[in-house]
């Protein structure tokens, strides 16, 4: 019996039906299940069995010398009785069998080592490839996936299923190969060797076996699935706690945060005992079978020795080869565990990896990175799954190296313009040109790679400042560093850290203040040097003096370059080339600052509602730098 590694983990263990190709990163997604049943799982693997046939071919050989070495002890201890029983046994004989019982058994460790290398290297390289692969899916995907899909839910993906992946390509080919291998010697050597009819009897309570955990199977591919869904809950609620851990805080609510998570714990461990419980039948219908099939073997066996038509050897040899055919029974049993497991988890993946990306390249688009004018011709744009259009009869455009300025109420549509100047989404009636082409025109990661920008949620990482900001720049400079850190006023306040720029920010960023966070991240969008930088509401968290500040370092060092600001705070845009205002998704207004002033009344008050909010704030001590006095 197989021992250490050998055994299939209690744990779950499944496959996705996904086809890779070795070459790319496609994924292919394929429904074919005629004719497979449970064991659809392994066709769907086929591509990486096919990948890894050296590993998996060597792995099964010596699993077939094993199963045949197997076979020397029972032998050897039917040899020995029988010489026993006939008064024939010589010291010679017994040190003859010892020493080379001694010598297979060393033989046998040093295959188990191989096989297990084999078998479990070539899974847990699965292992490593679905990750990359599911990975490089989610790089791939727009907002609008990840809308429709919770962070626990991908995160229990990429843990929970794909470790069930390699536990098939581990365990379950283990117990598919070694049952047929193990059994199939060990019943062959029972007939041929010893006798057909002993062995009949013996496998009479197999058929059994075979419909009880046929049926077993179906049962924990169902409750499988429901409980892996309860733990995607479950993941769903613990990041979403941990990420909101302040505002719960703040509004008390721990009690009531802890009941609900309780209820779905309790969710989650009542389905994986559903599963369990199904479960915990393998092992008693196995010890069953083994158990019947002992009886009939002696019952049966000892008439046949009564009656001189078997040695008291043979019948020896033959229930210690019952014992060892215990082990292919077990591996049986627990192969439609592991397979239903892992098929349940399978459709989960497939159901993932089948999603397609909503932006794509076209098959024409340009390597080049975009520069030049931008021009927006937008006559309606609207979200997926939402019927009033977010955008409307938005026609607007700025030459390169000018400032555009958007200001306009709270969900009036700032956002969702320089979201599809970035291609997070794709206008679906008009147009967005940059350099006379389309942004479709150009490849997504040449697009991205002539824009910096800077969103509303300012994302840090759990590195160190100076990695923050280079970021999207690794091999630049510590002056680097420090210059666009200075461009961003953040430079003094990173100096006055316990470690400059070596200090480790924390998950999120969240040992900074939220004007601390908004400046890292414009220094990281600046270290980039872009063609466009896009700064959407990127200045709301700083004063104003420090604003006035950051805008004028800008305004120097993007001489010739193009920037896009959305602001709520009209000063950050007084200085821009061109403001546009928009209201309920149109632009109500547009022209420089002077002349809006002149021909916007919502601009004009919000300049003086904004510069009183400001003078009030200083103590009402004068006007600073960063605004104009009053209008009368």
């Amino acid at each position: 019996m197989k021992q250490g590694g050998g055994y299939p983990n209690k744990r779950n263990k499944n496959v996705s039906k996904v086809y890779f190709d070795s070459g790319n990163d496609q994924a292919f997604v394929s429904r074919d299940r005629e004719g497979w049943g449970e064991m659809s799982v392994f066709k769907d693997l086929w591509w990486f069995f096919r990948m890894e046939k050296r590993a998996y071919a060597i792995g099964i050989l010596v699993l077939l010398v094993l199963a045949l070495t197997h076979l020397i002890f029972p032998y050897a201890v039917r040899v020995v009785i029988d010489q026993i029983a006939a008064g024939t046994l010589q010291m010679s004989d017994l040190v003859f069998w010892s020493v080379g019982l001694l010598a297979v058994a060393v033989f046998e460790y040093g295959l188990g080592v191989i096989w297990r290398l084999q078998l479990f290297g070539a899974a847990n390289r699965l292992g490593r490839l679905l990750r990359d692969r599911l990975y490089r899916h989610y790089t791939k995907m727009s907002p609008a996936f990840y809308h429709r899909r919770r962070t626990g839910d991908l995160m229990a993906h990429a843990t929970n299923d794909i470790q069930a992946v390699v536990g098939t390509a581990g365990d379950g080919v283990l117990t598919l190969v070694d049952s047929i291998i193990s059994g199939g010697v060990v019943i062959l050597t029972m007939v041929w060797f010893i006798d057909w009819r002993l062995t009949l009897v013996a496998l009479i309570p197999m058929p059994f076996m075979a419909w009880a955990t046929g049926k077993y199977g179906g049962m924990i591919h169902r409750r499988f699935m429901l409980a892996q869904e309860a733990f995607s809950r479950l993941n769903d609620k613990v990041q979403e706690n941990i990420s909101g851990v302040r505002v719960i805080k703040a509004f008390g609510q721990e009690r009531a945060e802890q009941e609900e998570f309780e209820r779905i714990l309790d969710d989650v461990v009542r389905k994986n005992v559903a599963v369990a419980k199904v479960d915990a039948l393998f092992d008693p219908t196995i010890q069953i079978v083994v158990g019947s099939s002992f009886f009939l073997a002696v019952a049966y066996g000892s008439f046949l020795v009564a009656g001189r038509e078997l040695s008291l050897g043979e019948l020896t040899q033959f229930t210690i080869l019952l014992g060892q055919l215990i082990w292919p029974m077990l591996a049986f049993g627990w192969l439609f565990n592991i397979v239903e497991r892992g098929r349940a988890s399978h459709e989960r993946i497939r159901n993932l990896l089948s999603v397609e990306p909503d932006i794509t390249d076209r098959e024409d688009a340009s390597e080049v990175p975009a520069s030049g004018d931008i021009e927006v011709r937008i006559r309606s744009f609207t979200y997926p799954g939402v019927e009033q259009p977010a955008l409307r009869d938005i026609f607007t455009g700025i030459k390169r190296g000018q400032t555009l300025g958007i200001v306009g109420k709270t969900g009036s549509g700032k956002t969702t313009l320089l979201r599809l100047l970035l291609r997070e989404f794709d206008v679906t009636d008009g147009e967005i040109r940059i350099g006379g082409k389309p942004v479709t025109g150009y490849q997504l990661e040449a697009l991205r790679r002539s824009i910096g920008y800077v969103p509303q949620d300012h994302v840090l990482f759990s590195t160190t400042v100076g990695e923050n900001i280079a970021f999207g720049k690794p091999d630049a400079t510590r002056e680097e560093i420090e210059e666009a850190a200075r461009i961003a006023c953040v430079h003094d306040d990173i100096l006055n850290f316990e470690k400059g720029y070596d200090t480790v920010v924390g998950e999120r960023g969240v040992t900074l203040s939220g004007g601390q966070k908004q400046r890292i991240s414009i220094a990281r969008a600046v270290l980039l040097d872009p063609e466009i930088l896009v700064l959407d509401d990127a200045l709301s968290a700083v004063d104003g003096r420090t604003e006035h500040a950051i805008l004028t370092r800008l305004r120097e060092n993007r001489k010739g370059k193009t920037t896009l600001i959305a602001a709520h705070r009209l000063s950050a845009v007084e200085h821009a080339d061109l403001i546009v205002v928009l209201d309920e998704g149109r632009i109500v207004a547009s022209g420089t600052h002077a002349e809006l002033m002149e021909t916007s009344p919502w601009y004009r008050e919000m300049v003086e509602k904004q510069q009183l909010e400001s003078l009030v704030l200083e103590g009402g001590g004068g006007v600073g730098p960063e605004t104009s006095p009053p209008v009368s």
